[in-house]
């Protein structure tokens, strides 16, 4: 793992760029065959609030030593990652041979890193960096969102369900001899054979991780009554193994922030590691590096920020970088309280619970806190017209993990494929046949003009 360096010119500039980007989403899909609206026809989001909102800052109570590995956490977060490391700028080791991104900070952007989607997708310049022969896949467009592709079928039509990288590193100057092409997306799309993932954001998930499953199960069984009025049940994805509970991933799929950095550095990069040591592409042409390509650094290491981030993994800085990440700080306004008792009022803390507590930590900043995602982190069928017909554990084609909300204020892409950057369209897609939210969302669509443009303001100061 090279030595970084430029920490602070580095991390400002990510910062900087990514919250000066304009917005434009993709088209909107059709509204789903939710209850009429009669009274808020008009309802407008009021888009994206400004500024950083403290996005992307770490906990205020850390120590020194624990900041200084934030930071140094939080560049290794930034790194650009080739084939070899050798290319000006692009020193991480281990690029492809398939990837969807060079880079962690690149797909998670917005508004700062560790956030989600940027307004421009950096996926179509990196489709052809280095002399990449590369053809942007038509679901990939300049305006956003960042998006994985997963297929649905096998060739022989059983399940799939995986990830299939978007690019390659065949022509690229530093793989040279590398002749491997990239999956057929346009036929995949013809055959209705893909679905869409768009990165998560990574903002308070420390908090997350260290909240036992006994507070997470007390949380979701504490409005069980009202929920069942409403229609809503929901349930946990449990780890095959022992029966603890997920809270990672769009699913829920992963346990831990350790398994969701190796994993998305493995899948997402490309990059071998010490949690997922094996490559995914069997040609031994396209294979440059011993493995695993990240692992812990145990020789010595120049003066540095942070001794113990020199020595860590790549993977194990991702976590820790997560791990230390506080959520954003909400805008408060008196809309936006009138707006949160209407929320309320409708049902959506049915799945969307407001607090949260963890257990006992050696990190005072994670210890026994209360706080506020807005998330019961259960899964819930969310209807056919969110049905990716994937299944990942417990969790099948129309059930997703209830989405946390903080940081909604500032996100640009809604729902688990992006499909829309208007806040009331994502709320009402939440309707169709089969889904727990049909009562709540037409709760919703009855709602005074006033009421509607309160709950909106709430969403837009989380």
């Amino acid at each position: 793992m090279p030595q970084r360096a430029s920490l602070i010119v580095l991390v400002a500039a990510l910062l900087s760029s990514t919250a000066a980007l304009a917005q434009n989403g993709p088209p909107r899909p059709p509204q789903p065959n939710n209850p009429p609206n009669t009274n808020n026809t008009a309802a407008v989001d009021p888009g994206p609030r400004g500024g950083f909102g403290d996005a992307g800052s770490p906990f205020q109570t850390l120590e020194t030593d624990e900041w200084n590995f934030f930071a140094a956490a939080r560049e290794a977060f930034a790194e650009v990652t080739s084939v070899s490391g050798r290319l000006f700028g692009e020193d991480g080791v281990g690029l492809g041979p398939r990837f969807n991104h060079n880079s962690c900070a690149g797909c998670h952007a917005h508004p700062a890193v560790g956030g989600t989607s940027p307004a421009r997708n950096p996926q179509v310049a990196v489709a052809t960096l280095n002399g990449a022969r590369n053809t942007v896949p038509a679901f990939i467009r300049p305006n956003g969102p960042v998006r994985i592709a997963r297929f649905v079928r096998n060739a022989d039509g059983t399940p799939d369900g995986g990830v299939h990288a978007l690019f390659v590193i065949a022509g690229r100057t530093d793989a040279p001899g590398c002749q491997i092409t990239q999956p057929d997306f346009t036929a995949a799309e013809a055959q209705n054979n893909v679905e869409f993932r768009i990165p998560t954001p990574l903002f308070g998930l420390g908090l997350v991780e260290n909240t036992p499953d006994a507070n997470l199960r007390a949380a979701f069984n504490a409005n069980a009554a009202p929920k069942s009025s409403l229609g809503v049940s929901g349930h946990f994805n449990l780890s095959p193994n022992d029966g603890s509970i997920l809270r990672f991933g769009w699913k829920s799929q992963n346990k831990s922030l350790m398994i969701f950095s190796g994993e998305a550095y493995n899948v997402e990069q490309g990059v071998t590691n010490e949690l997922f040591p094996n490559e995914r592409e069997d040609n031994a042409a396209c294979q440059f590096n011993a493995g695993p390509e990240d692992d812990i650094g145990t020789g010595p290491v120049a003066n540095t920020l942070s001794t113990a981030s020199a020595h860590a993994s790549d993977s194990a800085n991702f976590t820790m970088f997560m791990r230390l990440l506080a959520p954003p700080t909400p805008v408060v306004s008196a809309a936006a309280q009138r707006g949160e008792h209407v929320f309320n009022r409708v049902g959506c803390q049915s799945c969307h619970v407001a607090q949260q507590t963890t257990g006992r930590s050696n990190n005072p900043a994670l210890d026994r806190v209360t706080y506020r995602p807005y998330s019961d982190f259960a899964l819930h069928d969310m209807g056919q017209r969110l049905n990716d017909r994937i299944r990942q554990g417990d969790a099948a084609g129309p059930d997703w993990r209830t989405a946390p909300l903080w940081g909604l204020g500032q996100r640009l892409f809604f729902l688990h494929d992006g499909r829309t950057s208007d806040l009331v369209t994502a709320i009402t897609a939440h309707a169709s046949q089969g889904s727990e939210a049909n009562t709540v969302v037409g709760q919703f669509n009855q709602l005074s003009a006033q009421d509607t443009a309160d709950l909106l303001a709430f969403l837009r100061s989380l």
